[in-house]
């Protein structure tokens, strides 16, 4: 019981980063912009939460501290994503591109801002993020023991984003428009939908969201520390490989956000499963299995995947 204990409190802090930039991923897309960017995205919120926890950290509840570096990390996320709007909606540029070329900044950004007032790599914080036991809640047997203790304030915020984009994207008049903006935007524009505006909402929300994911991947996989040299470990492309296993639908990213979070911790619970530990199968192995059945799945599910027909397609009010 102690290995499944060991197993959901920290799958779940690594499925949240995912869940949360995947979704991102899934707003800008469904607008009809591709967001390759979200790599970036992700460094660049974690960088400026962390930044916030290192400067106020020790000046009030450390949950406080979180929820504030939360909120930077969204606001970071969100003017960061206005260089992608820009570019694939006012300039028509490649999106594939762009969001490339912002993948490869924030690195350089982050490396040199340590160098030039931290002297390291990166920024390391000294605050405990970590919720040892939620009251009453944590009580609950069983339960309580799995999803209430151990943890971070960050997985919670994580299922009510979760709860908030199925709302908005299936119930609002909002998601309609965003879709229609990803599926056809000629009709959306000619029944008074403002398709340029619709974009800059879509990329917009993928970078309040991937900067939150950015700042979670932080807190519940490296202690609240971010580091320029290894960033976000490919969490914004995992996070694309999940989107589309997810097939742009909240609740299956979600599904999809699980297993490869499950994957990932086999590589950390290896000595607590005697099977697994008896097959003397270096630990390297387990360690590359999420990016491993991340090229399998979308190898074989790729064929049937179902995207936004016009995603990377730049609108221009003059095309039918």
């Amino acid at each position: 019981m102690n290995v499944v204990y060991f197993l959901v409190q920290n799958t779940l802090p690594v499925a949240i980063p995912l869940l949360l930039t995947a979704l991102g991923g899934m707003f800008s897309e469904r607008s009809g912009v591709i967001n390759l960017a979200l790599e970036g995205i992700m460094l660049f919120g974690a960088f400026f939460g962390c930044l916030t926890t290192y400067y106020i950290g020790s000046a009030m509840n450390p949950q406080l501290v979180l929820i504030i570096a939360l909120l930077v990390a969204a606001l970071a996320g969100a003017i960061y994503s206005l260089a992608l709007s820009f570019a694939a909606v006012n300039m028509k540029a490649d999106q594939t591109i762009v969001g490339t070329a912002m993948n490869m900044l924030v690195p350089a950004m982050v490396l040199l801002i340590s160098k030039m007032f931290f002297m390291s790599d990166g920024i390391t914080t000294s605050v405990n993020l970590y919720i040892q036991k939620i009251p009453l809640l944590g009580d609950i047997p069983v339960i309580g023991q799995l999803f209430f203790q151990k943890t971070y304030l960050t997985v919670y915020i994580g299922i009510a984003v979760l709860v908030i984009a199925q709302i908005l994207l299936y119930k609002t008049k909002f998601g309609l428009r965003l879709r229609a903006c990803g599926e056809h935007p000629q009709a959306a524009d000619s029944v008074g939908i403002n398709v340029y505006r619709m974009r800059y909402a879509g990329v917009t929300i993928s970078g309040i969201l991937g900067g939150l994911g950015g700042f979670a991947y932080a807190v519940g996989i490296m202690d609240g520390n971010c580091n320029g040299h290894t960033g976000v470990a490919g969490f914004g492309f995992l996070a694309l490989a999940v989107m589309i296993f997810g097939q742009w639908k909240p609740i299956r990213i979600l599904l999809a956000a699980l297993f490869f979070a499950f994957l990932r911790q086999l590589s950390n619970s290896v000595m607590l499963i005697p099977f697994l530990y008896n097959l003397n199968i270096p630990k390297v192995v387990y360690s590359i299995l999420p990016y491993v059945a991340t090229m399998v799945v979308l190898a074989f599910t790729s064929k049937k995947s179902r995207a936004p027909k016009a995603e990377g397609i730049p609108y221009d009010k003059g095309s039918r």
